[in-house]
């Protein structure tokens, strides 16, 4: 052989399987027109692949001299359809493979593939007059695993065959030529069979496909679609010169249940189009494109003519996408819904409403079919904003009463951060205090729990923590910032979060800490607070309720808020005081009221989103 084999290896199939093995040595055998092949698997155990050995044989023509010539010399082929390389796929798994080979009834060949294969090195003797044929042995597996067991698995190995040769194989059933594939494996005592014949190969019905991919390629398109009591299988592909190559249109979980579908694109145009390893197509994207649309366009007029119900399903799909991303509606794209996956889906929209962003903002005048776009990519922009706010809704509600406080202040204002004004789009986000009140957005200053240690320590001094988890979530909202050096008063929001469950007591303490700790942050900023609200998020009981009534106004709301105002005195003579607005807010207030207000607006946009 005139090439070094190792670096040839490595070169064309350094990406390989090893089920490429059972591929190569079945399109060789049917080369040779065989019409029996045995696969025969056998090793301890998977976990010790040194020692799996597999046997393949067939009853073809054999290695002729004429065949032995081009296996002794890569890229010798007859036609583009041969690469003339798919032996050193054997290489990539087995030191050596002995090949023995009747020919011409009664010569046999012998001799051995290996990375020092010498092509002059081989035995021909004369035999008895018998059946033609070859068998691979192959054996000193090189590597320290299997990819998976199921390289082992005759199922398996059947189901990929009749994928990889379902063109070739249909072919042969056409011409009634009756092709004969059994593997069999033994692994740790245990023996498995499969067979796979051409009268297992469905019978296809044949459509002519009007487009075509360039000025004389014709396509043809066979297809088999059947009902089945089990689970579903789509097989969609192209033919290249007779082995199938799997084309992604419909996603798995599209799938038709308890149907079993095959369609197989064919076309002049497809030959020769792989690479040398015959692991990869080699058409442009370009065209790929154009191959995969059309290959949809088709498959959707074939399954809604064969099972309408897929129809009906689809706009269903079409409907429960726009409902819940409706700010990309008009983006979708509609002939692949029900196909492609739904991440696909929303990647493809979500680029789109992007791009779309990138080119008004980018535009330094505005025509006026650009203005009425901003218009309507605003109104979107606002709905995802608003769905983004559901989402963060829905993860409240679902907080079980045994997760700690921390939980609810980082979904609220994540913890260790500090927000401010100036960064306030690019923190949008992250920052979720609207679920208090949506005036709570426009803020100057939010401190959440960070090395704002001091000010919280300020005004805890001299509460007693066990630990770390036990200090309290506090975060606080500034109208602006209190530290500036000027005569302004700011307004000051304090946020403390009770996790869910905690008993009457514990809850009734919260009063107490509300105006006592305002009282401190009063004095720790000195004149520099006007007045403050203080917002305690517990867990309501009737118990506590009935405390509360006492002293407080029930407020309008989907659950239980309760709110008092109080004086907080900072110095008897002469009096000094600021006013304080104490709130009681039960969690599921806190989360239901957030939920009416979004779920109001989020009707109102959807309602002006105008379909494409």
């Amino acid at each position: 052989m005139k090439v070094k084999l190792s670096k040839a290896v490595k070169l064309f199939f350094g990406n390989s399987s090893l089920e490429m093995v059972y591929f190569e040595a079945i399109a060789n055998a049917l080369d040779a027109n065989a019409t029996q092949i045995r696969i025969n698997i056998e090793a301890k155990d998977y976990s010790q692949p040194e020692t799996l050995v597999i046997n393949i044989s067939d009853n073809g023509e054999g290695f002729t001299d004429e065949r032995y010539t081009k296996f002794g010399n890569l890229f010798d082929v007859e036609d583009a359809s041969h690469k003339g390389l798919g032996r050193l796929v054997y290489l990539c798994y087995f030191e050596k493979i002995k090949i023995t080979s009747r020919y011409k009834d009664t010569y046999q060949r012998n001799f051995e593939f290996s990375d020092s294969f010498d092509e002059t090195q081989c035995l021909i003797t004369q035999q008895d007059k018998g059946e033609n044929g070859s068998t691979l042995s192959m054996s000193g597996y090189t590597l320290a695993k299997l990819g998976k067991n199921e390289y082992l698995s005759p199922k398996y190995i059947k189901d990929r065959v009749l994928e990889k040769f379902y063109s070739r194989l249909y072919k042969c059933k056409n011409k009634t030529e009756n092709i004969e594939i059994s593997i069999s494996a033994n692994i740790s005592g245990r023996h498995q069979e499969e067979i796979l014949k051409t009268s297992d190969i469905p019978e296809f019905t044949q459509v002519q496909v009007q487009d075509k991919l360039d000025l004389f390629s014709n396509i043809e398109l066979y297809y088999n679609i059947k009902s089945t009591n089990s689970s579903s299988k789509v097989i969609t592909a192209i033919s290249v010169d007779e082995r199938t190559y799997p084309i992604d249109i419909i996603a798995d979980e599209n799938f038709p249940p308890f149907y079993e579908m095959v369609f197989l694109l064919y076309s002049d145009y497809f030959n020769g189009k792989v690479d040398a390893s015959r692991e990869s197509l080699s058409i442009p994207k370009a065209d790929m494109d154009n191959i995969q649309s059309l290959l949809r366009k088709n498959i959707q007029s074939i399954i809604n003519e064969k099972i309408p119900r897929v129809a009906q399903t689809n706009k269903e799909r079409k409907e429960k996408l726009i409902n819940r991303y409706p700010h990309l509606n008009g983006y979708f794209e509609n002939d692949k819904i029900g196909y492609a996956s739904q991440d696909e889906l929303l990647k493809k929209a979500q680029d789109t409403f992007f791009r779309k962003q990138r080119e008004i903002l980018n535009a330094n005048h505005l025509t006026d079919e650009q203005y009425e776009q901003s218009l309507d990519l605003a109104s979107r922009t606002l709905t995802e904003y608003i769905l983004f706010r559901q989402n963060v809704i829905e993860r409240l509600k679902n907080i079980d009463a045994k997760d700690r406080e921390s939980v609810i202040h980082n979904i609220l204002i994540p913890m260790k951060n500090v927000f401010e004004k100036q960064s306030f789009a690019a923190d949008i986000y992250r920052n979720n205090i609207w679920v208090l009140d949506d005036k709570f957005m426009t803020y100057d200053t939010i401190l959440s729990d960070k090395e704002m240690s001091d000010v919280v320590n300020v005004i805890t001094e001299g509460e007693v923590f066990d630990n770390d988890d036990d200090r309290p979530d506090i975060a606080l909202i500034f109208s602006d910032d209190p530290k500036k050096e000027n005569d302004k008063k700011v307004n000051v929001v304090i946020v403390e979060l009770k996790k869910k469950g905690v008993s009457v007591e514990n809850n009734s303490i919260v009063e107490i800490q509300l105006e006592k700790r305002a009282r401190k942050l009063l004095q720790h900023y000195k004149d520099k607070i006007q007045q403050i609200w203080f917002y305690g998020v517990v867990e309501i009981s009737e118990e506590f309720e009935l405390h509360l009534a006492s002293d407080y106004h029930k407020l309008y709301s989907a659950g239980k808020v309760y709110y008092r105002d109080k004086e907080i005195v900072l110095q008897a003579n002469p009096k000094i005081s600021v006013p304080v607005g104490l709130f009681i807010m039960d969690f599921d207030a806190v989360v239901d009221d957030a939920d009416a207000r979004n779920s109001t607006f989020l009707n109102i946009i959807r309602s002006k989103i105008t379909s494409k």
